[in-house]
């Protein structure tokens, strides 16, 4: 069983870490359940393991907090859903790459029930739209925008930190880094594409979404949606 908890308000980032560290310990010592933690952050940047200092642009501007998830400089701010996973992923196979394609599965099928299509690239991380209202790529391409972060860390075969959506933030707010060390794609969110979408309808998104990707097969192999 996965616990679900959603705190309102603005949380601290480095309580919420502590805490999902405490929970994951006690998942890994078989003391608590799986747990799926929603929140906001105040504005604040976080570096990842794989974060390059030169794409922190403005270093001054928000709280700056070093982290161990995976993946570069990204943003949290008021409007983004930050979704923490405290997951057993010995117990769902034991496949960190297909794990990760399950939460960006799981980001892509949240979207979906917008009617927005969600896709991802190789080479980048995150969940990407295409803007073809924007003028195209040098390629000739279309446009793609960000809409979606994804970074985790695995502690005893349990994951903590997540994935976060854009549902109304600042995109302002993005300029002071090059979220996740990529320049040429810009940062969109589910209201900037014209959806009047609140919190709650991606909450509700997520809960809706989760078993459908988030499905262990019998004998434990990780599994994606067909």
């Amino acid at each position: 069983m996965v616990e679900w908890i959603t705190t309102d308000g603005l949380t601290d980032y480095r309580e919420a870490e502590a805490w999902m560290e405490a929970r994951a310990n006690a998942i890994a010592a078989g003391e608590a359940e799986e747990c799926i933690w929603l929140v906001e952050h105040p504005p604040l940047y976080t570096a990842g393991t794989s974060a390059k200092i030169e794409d922190l642009t403005d270093p001054d501007r928000f709280a700056v907090y070093e982290t161990k998830r995976g993946g570069q400089y990204t943003y949290h701010g008021p409007g983004q859903r930050v979704a923490y996973v405290m997951l057993n992923v010995a117990a769902r196979g034991r496949d960190v790459r297909c794990f990760v394609r399950q939460l960006e599965s799981w980001v892509i099928a949240t979207l979906d029930q917008f009617n927005l299509r969600g896709e991802i690239r190789d080479g980048r991380v995150g969940v990407w739209v295409e803007r073809p209202e924007k003028p195209p790529q040098p390629d000739g391409t279309p446009a793609e925008d960000k809409i979606a972060a994804i970074g985790i860390r695995l502690r005893k075969w349990v994951s903590f930190h997540g994935i976060s959506i854009n549902v109304e933030p600042d995109l302002e707010h993005f300029t002071g880094i090059v979220p996740c060390g990529i320049t040429q794609h810009g940062v969109t969110s589910l209201v900037d594409m014209g959806l009047p979408v609140t919190m709650d309808d991606v909450d509700v998104a997520l809960r809706g979404t989760f078993d459908q990707v988030f499905d262990a097969q019998p004998d434990g192999a990780c599994a994606l949606p067909s």
